[in-house]
């Protein structure tokens, strides 16, 4: 049975700690020096997901969000969820499905498909989490503050738009790309921005829905959490259709909306 190491181990509990966006970003270097042979087809998202970390923890330092110690300390909780999934799958531990289908996808599938599944499972699924875990029932009653938060919350659309050409260059060395991608780079580029922000404006919908079920109690919470668990786990359909894939979720969208409560 795989265990993390004391190294994964120390750098986790450091990174949940420090509220250190740099020990984030060692925690998941720690995991891609430790991926097997076997593995190999998870490096995609998991170096994808290191890298805009690296880009969140720049758009800090330069003072890009309203609240930086906020988003911070936000960041490395969104981080662990994932962190955590990755360890519970490597040690042989049930994961929330959107993250089982992510991990369990075969290896032959083209790089952009494995990239796609774990944004889908770490944007939908555990976004909404994450948020309510750094904004409190308390908080969310206060309307500035509120605001504020979701405003921080969208300027990390301006984070992934930056890096939406490198990661698409980052893909093109490693999987061949034919004459009608190579056409289609530029749209492909900016359906890559539009869906992002469509999935955060979601991601912010959803978390409202879950900070209401939360109230009411924890049995409502988990029935609305179960809910969100089988919407994004069903968006991998979408995702693994054959054709053009970011020209298709530009249209058809990215994320997943929670309806209202039955």
């Amino acid at each position: 049975m795989f265990s993390p190491g004391k190294l994964g181990e120390n750098i986790l509990n450091v990174m949940e700690q420090s509220g250190d966006i740099a020990a984030v970003v060692a925690a998941l270097q720690e995991r891609l020096d430790s991926l097997t042979p076997a593995e190999e087809s998870r490096r995609e998202f998991l170096a994808t997901y290191q890298r805009t970390t690296s880009a969140v923890a720049r758009a800090v330092d330069r003072g890009a969000f309203e609240d930086p110690a906020w988003v911070e300390v936000w960041d490395v909780d969104f981080a662990g969820l994932y962190l955590k999934a990755f360890d519970a799958d490597r040690a042989g531990e049930s994961v929330p499905r959107p993250w089982r289908l992510a991990f369990d996808a075969p290896a032959t599938l083209p790089p952009l498909a494995h990239v796609l599944l774990g944004v889908n499972a770490h944007i939908n699924y555990d976004l909404p989490q994450s948020l309510l875990a750094v904004i409190s029932a308390e908080e969310f009653d206060d309307a500035a503050l509120l605001d504020r938060r979701r405003r921080d919350h969208e300027r990390i659309d301006g984070v992934l738009a930056d890096r939406v050409a490198a990661e698409d260059a980052e893909l093109a060395t490693r999987s061949a790309r034919t004459l009608l991608d190579r056409a289609l780079r530029p749209l492909n580029q900016r359906a890559s921005k539009r869906f992002l922000r469509e999935s955060r404006r979601k991601v912010w919908h959803n978390t409202v829905e879950l900070h209401q079920a939360r109230v009411i109690s924890a049995e409502a919470y988990a029935i609305r959490l179960a809910e969100l668990e089988l919407l994004s786990a069903a968006k991998i359909a979408d995702l693994l259709t054959p054709g053009q894939v970011l020209l298709r979720l530009a249209v058809a969208g990215f994320g997943v909306l929670l309806p209202p409560p039955r």
